[in-house]
């Protein structure tokens, strides 16, 4: 059965990965962390050790399961690129994606560095890039790691898009070219900073002019839905448009001619640094 969920840009959840670690202002509030210490407490094996970042082998081939096409965010508990993640089980993660074909995949990160490193392993491999059913994004709190979008644009793949929440501050100007989708939302829980209008309206003008589609997903609050998600007595509900194709289905993944690859490249980045070192 499919993990639905109440995320308004989403159908469902995947979890390969769980934990992550705290690594710029976004994070202060990490809902993901406070959901994992309730799941702990209600016994839930698969978060025994909290937010501890750990991969789960068992739910790797989860989507193969769900017949009924849906958008699929994965690792709404974690990140996928998170600097303990093994490349050689991200490209099993993968390996299903291509596999499981009838659903899109929301794949989101702030980490894109490392994705846009595990992109050019995949299109070693495959010699292609990453379909365009697999959404490579980012998220983007404020105009302090706008440059996650540059770091977002190395990665080899057909549809990129940013999240830009929980928004706590103004982004200012972006440049948008080779983004195809935003999400827009205020932070929400206990401790949520106030998110400022002017902030939300002055995305939404840059992806008008720069014709990339807009989801507002919350203005935030005490609860997720305390605010609404209408703005201006408009509603943002708009997704990337993709003539799906996936010329990958009929390649074969062999987990230890990857894992090879893989090892290749940490090999040739460990001589990079020892070399950098002794110079």
């Amino acid at each position: 059965m499919a993990v639905s969920s109440e995320i308004e840009w989403t159908e469902a959840t995947w979890n390969p990965t769980t934990g992550c670690t705290k690594i710029s202002p976004g994070c202060k509030n990490c809902y993901a962390e406070t959901l994992t210490k309730r799941l702990k407490a209600m016994g839930q094996q698969k978060y025994k050790k909290g937010f501890q970042y750990i991969e789960h082998p068992s739910d790797v081939e989860l989507p193969l399961t769900w017949r009924k096409p849906r958008k699929i965010f994965v690792n709404s508990m974690s990140d996928l690129f998170h600097e303990r993640s093994t490349f050689e089980f991200t490209g099993k993660c993968f390996s299903t994606m291509i596999q499981a074909d009838q659903h899109d995949y929301q794949i989101l990160t702030k980490r894109p560095k490392r994705m846009a490193e595990f992109s050019e392993l995949f299109f070693k491999y495959f010699g292609h890039k990453i379909p365009n059913f697999m959404w490579m994004g980012v998220s983007i709190e404020n105009k302090n790691f706008v440059e996650r979008i540059n770091d977002l644009r190395k990665v080899r793949c057909h549809t990129r898009f940013i999240s830009f929440e929980p928004l706590i501050g103004s982004v200012g100007k972006v440049n948008l070219k080779g983004i195809d989708w935003a999400i827009i939302g205020g932070e929400s829980g206990h401790h949520y900073r106030p998110v400022e209008k002017e902030w939300i309206l002055e995305i939404i003008e840059q992806c008008k002019k720069q014709n990339v589609a807009v989801f507002f997903k919350q203005w935030g609050g005490f609860r997720p839905k305390s605010g609404g998600r209408t703005i201006n007595r408009r509603k943002f509900s708009e997704y990337p448009q993709i003539n799906k194709r996936n010329s990958l289905k009929s390649i074969h993944f062999d987990e230890v001619a990857f894992a090879e690859l893989c090892i290749s490249n940490e090999a040739r980045k460990l001589q990079q640094h020892n070399s950098i070192t002794v110079n």
